[in-house]
């Protein structure tokens, strides 16, 4: 039995649910005497335990879960006859004051919003696009030889030169040990031996490459070195610190030649050159068409937000805060970092939750409203598209279609560029051409 709905707030409902005390009495007995002829205790055979022994035993959890089951069956009947759509999950708790032979609950919730939006035709988007040039799959060589890098000692003469005369410069390798110390005084992180790392790839602080500059095997230099006041290391973030490194070891950069040899390393088995720079090209042309389609995506899905007039629940928000919350921990975990002790508030997420939950009721009322959903089609197309680049496609359609989850990821991604090409097709476009480099330098959103 349930009392009329009331009206807390905008999305916030209230429910009074009662039933007999001895419907859960009756329902208690009942599992309690199933639960009897399995039942076990010392001195008896199984099924042979006393009915009171059996109550003293599992009489707590058997009761509770008669409640928790009438509790919730009657809120969904409660819920079901009001026509409300239930965001989240109620909050129940026992009112004290119940009519005799009663048991009574009130059950608040959220109910999910009314959507509207606005007019698409009136919406103005700015989508991207960008080119791959000759100069970008130069540019991908330059940086697919700096993965096959091998280095020789700087001044030894060797079948690739000797990199010249034998001075830290950028581009080398050195292997330095150094220590620092604050006001005389040596402190944690410090001090290393036999450290090495590539002049110029700004893996030290300015300072500290500075001073290696120019030195010979041997060398050493004492020098001053700030650290930045938002430096990671927090005893000595924004002190200065006094350094003296000496140098090691000095070796210089020899970059693979392009060539035959080169090719087959990229996976070219004839070492064709022209080839080897169509493949390159056609990744880069992949590669580029995921970024603008994200970029493009994003860009709808902001104009949506602006278009649209919602309440959003907060249990919703909860929700996903605390799921992007353990999210980040599993990925943490996974890349062998300790998190054990590490806080994880929900509310650290509750902005990037409540754009999610926004994003996700729009595109909900949209799809609906119009018919957008993912076709078996569209599906296969999108999974079809993955498998292009490995090895053995048929192994990626396995993987999809083995799993509900992993195909309902592909329908989800599907049904978001439904929408955008509905609200794209609807809206008033221009669009930009951005360059490789800001475009593949951009983190946009998923």
């Amino acid at each position: 039995m349930a009392t009329a709905v009331e009206t807390l707030g905008k999305l916030e409902r209230r429910i009074t649910i009662s039933f007999p005390l001895t419907d859960v009495r009756t329902e208690v007995e009942k599992r309690l005497k199933v639960q009897a002829r399995t039942a076990k205790a010392p001195g008896f055979r199984p099924g042979k335990v006393p009915l009171k022994m059996v109550a003293a035993q599992y009489g707590y959890q058997i009761e509770s879960e008669v409640l928790n089951d009438k509790v919730g069956r009657a809120f969904n009947d409660a819920a079901n006859e009001n026509n409300l759509r239930v965001a989240g999950f109620p909050n129940i708790v026992p009112k004290e004051e119940a009519a005799e032979g009663q048991l009574a609950f009130d059950a608040t919730f959220e109910v999910y919003p009314e959507v509207a939006i606005g007019d698409l035709t009136a919406v103005e988007i700015e989508t991207v696009q960008a080119d791959v040039s000759e100069a970008e799959i130069d540019k991908t060589i330059d940086i697919l030889r700096k993965q096959r890098v091998h280095f020789h000692t700087k001044g030894e003469a060797g079948e690739h030169g000797d990199g010249g005369e034998a001075i830290a410069a950028n581009g080398d390798r050195v292997t330095v040990d150094f220590v620092g110390s604050i006001d005389g005084v040596e402190f944690p992180g410090g001090k290393a031996e036999g450290y090495a790392f590539v002049l110029g790839e700004g893996r030290m602080l300015p300072e500290f490459e500075a001073a290696t500059l120019g030195l010979k095997v041997g060398e050493s230099k004492t020098f001053p070195l700030s650290f930045p006041e938002d430096y990671h290391g927090k005893d000595v973030a924004g002190k200065t610190a006094s350094f003296t490194i000496t140098l090691q070891k000095l070796e210089w950069a020899h970059l693979p030649e392009v060539d035959a040899e080169f090719a087959k390393s990229l996976g070219v088995a004839d070492g064709d050159l022209a080839k080897m720079r169509e493949d390159i090209k056609v990744n880069l042309q992949r590669e580029v068409a995921g970024r603008v389609k994200a970029r493009n995506k994003e860009a709808v899905m902001d104009a949506l937000i602006k278009v649209a007039e919602l309440e959003v629940p907060k249990t919703l928000i909860a929700q996903d805060s605390e799921r992007l919350a353990e999210m980040t921990r599993q990925d943490m975990a996974q890349r062998g970092m300790n998190v054990k002790d590490v806080p994880f508030p929900a509310e650290l997420f509750a902005e990037k939750a409540e754009r999610r939950v926004r994003l996700g009721l729009i595109l909900s009322q949209l799809v609906g409203d119009n018919k957008l959903q993912a076709t078996p089609e569209q599906v296969k197309a999108q999974i079809e598209d993955f498998a292009q680049s490995y090895e053995d496609p048929r192994e990626v359609l396995k993987y999809y279609y083995s799993d509900r989850r992993r195909l309902g990821e592909i329908e989800a991604l599907v049904l978001e560029e439904n929408v955008v090409t509905y609200v794209l097709g609807l809206s008033k476009v221009t669009s930009k051409a951005v360059a490789f480099d800001e475009l593949m330098g951009s983190n946009a959103q998923a």
